[in-house]
């Protein structure tokens, strides 16, 4: 049987010496700087019993010759003052036996030469300390027995007065004592001089030998490695340079990507007019792959996107391109498309193949796919129109529910016209402040009181006169101008608030719809905080109306953590639209939330759909339950009002209560219902 181990190669070899040197080193190091440790344990240690031994030794020394001190006093003391004396003479006798005997305990437990120095100077000549100390309390203790002290609870006395006289302690033995544990002292506190110096001569001798050991590591080891380290860098470098030549390819299906489209379209199109051909344009977008991401999760989203990518690449021709151009959206070049009919035919069979099930962890996921075609040279003549219009063609599939696919036509080239018309238009009126704000109240049914007001964008064309939002927004979001778009209505819908405010109008908060475009601005708090600031408004008096969708992009965008800034400096914000996104229920969150709206297509008609009923009152207990207040929008008939009112929803927007109302005329309609204030009328008269 052939052996199956592989040649080590002298890179690999390399390697391993290194980290078997790296690993010795690391061992040596550890090893010095444990013994060290160890050491300076051993050594604390021992000093600390040899201050504690020199500590007994200096009490004696004063207990000595206060046991002298004492005797003498006592003697010659009066009668009435000798008891305190002769109290304090046996206490310190005490305290002098006490200590010897832990003196000479400790000094039994060394086994060093000072331990042999200090058992001599106990025992052995001059100093006979053991027996000098046993001669003084001997004495001290014969002293108080000679005065015929006792010790008892009722009291401390002498019995005979003459004995007292002639009692004397010999102050010789205190002296010799005294020299006894000076001698002993002295040879401790040389021993703990001489210990710390070996101490420190050691700790000298390792640190250095460590700085040794760390020079040889960084000499043969990290020297080493740091050259490893710039070879390999600069093969990296190479390399990622070498990749960025050719990397064309989507990380995630391995279809060609936007770059290599960028780069070769050009071509292809050149191509196709040299050899007098079409070139067929087929723009792919998944119809609910934002919805499976949102409840399947990304590893979800990821397998449809493989999927649909193996499904292109398998239905196509070999001499067509399949890329994808980003998220969701892919994109076919199919070279020498033939006729009509055969686009035609290609094109059903992608989109059949493309909305077939997939499943995923047992769940099938019908994402469905639609589609957009535009043809070279009969509907553009280059690249940037081509992709344009297969775009459009796109949209046209989607407003038809979906699962299939359109061609560009006439009719798709006059609302492009008609689009691009429209984006200069929206142009101009940003640049000449060609936007208006409209106004509509929020009230409560319960009190008929003003809770808030919401500003609404409106759009005077000078030629067309009014053109609904409805119409010209989908093109400003398309076209990017949102974000400019937003900051008008918020500039004039705060600066008319705020004038509302100085007059004393009650209007409850203003209400301000914020696109995920405009949060996602990176000036958008700043911008906010100055308008207010410069309007004079106060932060509480401001609410932001945000839908479902822009907190679900928060995982990429982070607007979360921007809203709870807002919401923190007083701002209130609201949920729009609830019910009709696909928000989890951990979004509802009263430390985030500060009110839910309820879509009108759930009002309209509530008092006769008991479907819609159910919902709004669920909705309504939902909120009432965490905490949160809610608002109905497009209420527009008593029956409406009284059927909110029954179910617990009290705060209402809609027709019912006022139509959207300009500037002006929103100052009268709250001038017009705020509460009157009194007025002070002062009367003439004649003065007697």
């Amino acid at each position: 049987m052939a052996s199956t181990d592989q040649p080590i190669s002298g890179s690999d070899r390399l390697i391993l010496t290194i980290k078997a040197a790296y690993w010795m080193a690391a061992l040596i190091i550890a090893a010095m700087v444990f013994a060290g440790y160890m050491l300076l344990q051993q050594r604390i240690g021992a000093h600390q019993r040899d201050e504690t031994l020199l500590d007994l030794v200096d009490d004696q020394k004063a207990l000595s010759q206060r046991i002298v001190f004492l005797a003498s006093e006592a003697r010659l003391a009066a009668p009435d003052n000798r008891l305190p004396l002769l109290a304090s003479l046996r206490a310190s006798t005490d305290r002098f036996d006490s200590n010897y005997s832990a003196l000479v305990a400790q000094v039994r437990l060394e086994e060093n030469e000072a331990g042999v120095n200090a058992a001599r100077v106990l025992n052995d000549s001059p100093h006979h300390l053991a027996h000098f100390s046993a001669n003084l309390s001997s004495s001290s203790r014969h002293f108080l027995k000679s005065l015929g002290l006792r010790l008892e609870p009722s009291g401390v006395g002498p019995t005979d007065n003459r004995a007292i006289e002639n009692t004397v302690l010999d102050e010789t033995v205190a002296t010799a004592t005294l020299a006894g544990y000076t001698a002993l002292g002295n040879i401790l506190a040389a021993h703990s001089q001489d210990m710390l110096a070996r101490m420190l001569a050691v700790h000298r001798m390792l640190f250095a030998a460590t700085l040794a050991v760390i020079g040889l590591v960084v000499l043969f080891i990290f020297r080493p490695v740091t050259e490893i380290i710039r070879r390999r860098t600069s093969e990296l470098v190479d390399a990622r340079n070498s990749m960025a030549m050719v990397a064309v390819r989507d990380g995630l299906t391995g279809l060609y990507n936007r770059a290599f489209m960028r780069d070769h379209f050009d071509t292809l199109i050149k191509a196709s007019h040299r050899r007098q051909e079409r070139l067929a344009v087929i723009q792919i977008d998944l119809d609910r792959f934002k919805q499976i991401n949102d409840t399947l999760g990304h590893a979800a989203g990821d397998l449809v996107l493989v999927t649909t990518a193996e499904r292109m690449r398998d239905s196509c021709r070999a001499s067509d391109i399949c890329a994808r151009l980003g998220g969701d959206e892919f994109i076919m070049v199919m070279p020498a498309a033939g006729n009509p009919e055969d686009i035609d035919s290609l094109a059903r069979r992608i989109l059949t193949r493309l909305n077939e099930p997939i499943v995923y962890e047992g769940a099938t996921i019908f994402c469905g796919a639609s589609a957009g075609i535009a043809v070279y040279p009969v509907d553009a003549d280059n690249v940037g129109d081509l992709l344009v219009h297969a775009d459009l063609a796109l949209y046209a599939a989607k407003k038809q529910g979906g699962g299939t696919f359109s061609f560009f036509s006439d009719e798709l080239r006059r609302e492009l016209e008609h689009r691009k018309q429209l984006e200069r238009d929206i142009a101009d009126a940003i640049a000449n402040d060609g936007f208006s704000v409209y106004f509509q109240p929020q009230v409560s049914l319960v009190n008929g009181s003003i809770t808030g007001v919401e500003a609404l964008l409106r759009w005077h064309h000078p030629e067309r006169g009014m053109i609904p939002p409805v119409e010209f927004l989908p093109v400003a979001e398309k076209a990017g101008e949102m974000p400019r778009i937003g900051r008008i209505v918020m500039r004039k819908a705060i600066e008319e608030a705020a004038s509302w405010h100085r007059a004393g109008l009650q209007f409850g908060r203003l209400a301000l719809n914020v696109s995920g475009m405009e949060l996602r601005e990176p000036d958008f708090t700043r911008f906010l905080f100055k308008t207010l600031e410069d309007a004079g408004l106060p932060a509480q008096k401001l609410s932001l109306e945000i839908v479902e969708s822009v907190i679900l992009d928060d995982e990429k965008t982070g607007i979360a953590s921007k809203l709870r800034m807002i919401r923190a400096a007083g701002v209130h914000l609201e949920l729009d639209d609830f019910g009709t996104g696909y928000a989890s229920l951990s979004h509802v969150n009263p430390n985030e939330i500060d009110r839910l709206k309820i879509d009108r297509r759930f009002v309209q008609n509530i008092n006769l759909n008991g479907d819609n009923s159910k919902i709004v009152r669920a909705i309504t207990e939902l909120a009432r339950g965490l905490g949160i207040s809610i608002i109905a929008e497009g209420a527009e008939t008593e029956e409406e009002l009284s059927a909110l009112l029954s179910i617990g929803c009290e705060q209402v927007q809609g027709y019912s209560i006022a139509f959207p109302m300009p500037d002006a005329q929103a100052r009268d309609w709250l001038v017009a219902r705020s509460p009157r204030r009194p007025v002070l009328t002062v009367v003439q008269g004649t003065m007697a």
